[in-house]
C-alpha cells in the first residue's frame, strides 16, 4: 500500500461539506441578548471554504429564527445547500445571519455568521472564526538571516526572527521592530482578526509593489502569543524574502 500524505488528503475534502463536533460549551450573544447556548456545537466547513463557522442544533437556539426578508441575502454567500434565515434577539433583526443546512447528516443544525455575534467558549470570549481543531501554531526563536525586499529595496533585515509555523500556511518570520526600515513603510487603515493571534494592524510600502499592505503586527490579546507581540511580519506572497542569502519563492495563497 502506498504512503499517503495527509495534507493532500485534506485538500481532496475541500469540495465537500465537512464538520467536526466540539466538546466546548458554545454561546453567542447579540448585544445583551442570548442567541444560542449549546453543548452539541460543531465546527463546519462549507464546500470550497477554508475558514469554518459554528453550527448548533435548532433546539439550542434561544433567539427567534425567521424567514429572510425579501431581497435580503445572507451576510456571506453560502456554498452548501440550505436556507438563509434572519435572527431576531431583543428586538434587533439581523438578516441572513443564520443558515438552515439541508444535508441529511446535519438535519436540524443551524449555521451562524461569525461576525454577526459575540461568541463565548465556556465562559471566555473568543474572536474571529472557530479555531480549526486540526491546526496548531508553533513559535520558534531563530538565528536565520532574514532579508525582506520589494522592488529591490530592503524593507527589513534581521538575524533574530521568531518563526511562526501554522498548519499548511507558509512559515512567517516575525522581526524585531528595530530591524525594520520604518522610513520605507506607512500605516494603513486596516485591522483584521485572527482567532489564534488577535487583532493585526498593517503597513504598506509607498511607491513600491502594487500598493497593498506588505507587513503586519499583532497586539497583546493572547498571552500564548507573547513571543510575537509587537514583532513585524511581512507577506511572503507580496515581498521578496531571502533566508541565509537564498531567495525564497513567493508562495501561492489567498493573500498572493
Amino acid at each position: 500500500m502506498a504512503a499517503v500524505r495527509i495534507s493532500e488528503q485534506l485538500k481532496r475534502l475541500v469540495p465537500q461539506l465537512r464538520y467536526e463536533p466540539t466538546s466546548k460549551r458554545l454561546r453567542a450573544r447579540l448585544g445583551d441578548e442570548l442567541v444560542l447556548d449549546s453543548r452539541r456545537a460543531i465546527v463546519l466547513w462549507e464546500p470550497q471554504r477554508w475558514l469554518p463557522v459554528h453550527a448548533v442544533p435548532a433546539d439550542d437556539v434561544v433567539a427567534s429564527l425567521e424567514p429572510n426578508p425579501p431581497g435580503a441575502g445572507p451576510t456571506e454567500p453560502h456554498t452548501a445547500d440550505g436556507d438563509p434565515l434572519a435572527v431576531r434577539a431583543g428586538g434587533i433583526l439581523v438578516p441572513g445571519a443564520a443558515f438552515r443546512l439541508s444535508d441529511p447528516d446535519l438535519e436540524g443544525y443551524i449555521a451562524f455568521d461569525t461576525d454577526a455575534f459575540q461568541w463565548f467558549e465556556e465562559d471566555e470570549p473568543v474572536i474571529g472564526h472557530p479555531r480549526d481543531p486540526f491546526s496548531r501554531i508553533d513559535l520558534r526563536a531563530s538565528s536565520q538571516h532574514v532579508r525582506v525586499l520589494l522592488d529591490g529595496v530592503v524593507l527589513a533585515e534581521s538575524t533574530r526572527p521568531v518563526i511562526l509555523f501554522e498548519g499548511q500556511l507558509p512559515p512567517r518570520a516575525y522581526l524585531p521592530p528595530e530591524d525594520v526600515h520604518w522610513d520605507r513603510l506607512t500605516p494603513v487603515d486596516l485591522v483584521t482578526i485572527c482567532p489564534y493571534k488577535g487583532h493585526a494592524r498593517y503597513w504598506a510600502a509607498p511607491g513600491l509593489g502594487d500598493g497593498r499592505p506588505v507587513a503586519w503586527s499583532y497586539g497583546p490579546e493572547f498571552p500564548e502569543m507573547a513571543q510575537i507581540h509587537g514583532l513585524i511580519a511581512f507577506f511572503n506572497e507580496r515581498t521578496d524574502i531571502e533566508v541565509d542569502g537564498v531567495a525564497a519563492k513567493r508562495p501561492t495563497t489567498v493573500w498572493a
